[in-house]
Parts: structure tokens; C-alpha cells; sequence
């Protein structure tokens, strides 16, 4: 119970960061939370989070359109450890300054893990 109040808390400062722009928004899928600060179709930064301590982690950025994988956005980044209110977690992020496609998704997905969760761009 502690550990899901933590991620929460986690969460909340990934998003809460992104919260000024109207198509900002943020999803998790397990311990993998994705945000996305932008306004309309472009996208300045996506932001990555996996709960818990493991150094060495990486994450990418996906693009998919159609319920399908459309292309890499970015390449593979290490994250970097961080430790708020004794609660671990990795952290990586984009500067992206973008456009994207109307309802196409960017996905987070860190190496070795099999959660993916995506935020729907939109106008």
C-alpha cells in the first residue's frame, strides 16, 4: 500500500509539471508513467518514470497511428536515479518541439520491461 501511495505521489510531479498546456496529459501502465507537455498537435517534452531503483535503465519514445507502430521518435536514453521524499524511481526526458498527426499516440517503453503506456495527441 505504501510503495502504490509513492507512485501516486510519483506521478503526480511527472503531471503536475505538465499541467499549463492544454494537451498535456500523462498515463501509467504499471510502474511506468509517460507525460506529455504540449499545446494542440505539438509536443515540447515527453517525460518517462519507472518506479523503483534501477540504474542503467533506458526508455525510448514510440510513435503509433491506427493502433499500430508507426516509427522510434527517439533512441534508446539512460535515465537518471532520483529520490523524492525516500521514494526511488528512474526519470528520463525528451525535448521534443514537434508537431504530431491528430489522435496518434506517443508510447514509453523502458528496456526490458513490457509496459507500454501511451498518450493520444490531439487537437
Amino acid at each position: 500500500m505504501r510503495n502504490r501511495i509513492y507512485v501516486g505521489a510519483a506521478v503526480a510531479v511527472l503531471l503536475a509539471a505538465a499541467s499549463p498546456a492544454q494537451a498535456s496529459g500523462g498515463a501509467q501502465d504499471g510502474p511506468v508513467g509517460v507525460g506529455v507537455i504540449g499545446s494542440g498537435l505539438r509536443v515540447e517534452e515527453v517525460r518517462a518514470l519507472l518506479d523503483g531503483w534501477e540504474p542503467g535503465a533506458q526508455a525510448r519514445v514510440s510513435l503509433w497511428r491506427g493502433g499500430r507502430f508507426d516509427k522510434w521518435v527517439t533512441g534508446w536514453k539512460a535515465t537518471a536515479s532520483r529520490d523524492v521524499a525516500n521514494y526511488r524511481h528512474e526519470f528520463a526526458s525528451w525535448k521534443l518541439n514537434r508537431d504530431f498527426p491528430h489522435r496518434s499516440r506517443l508510447c514509453v517503453e523502458f528496456e526490458h520491461r513490457n509496459e507500454r503506456p501511451c498518450v493520444t495527441i490531439q487537437r
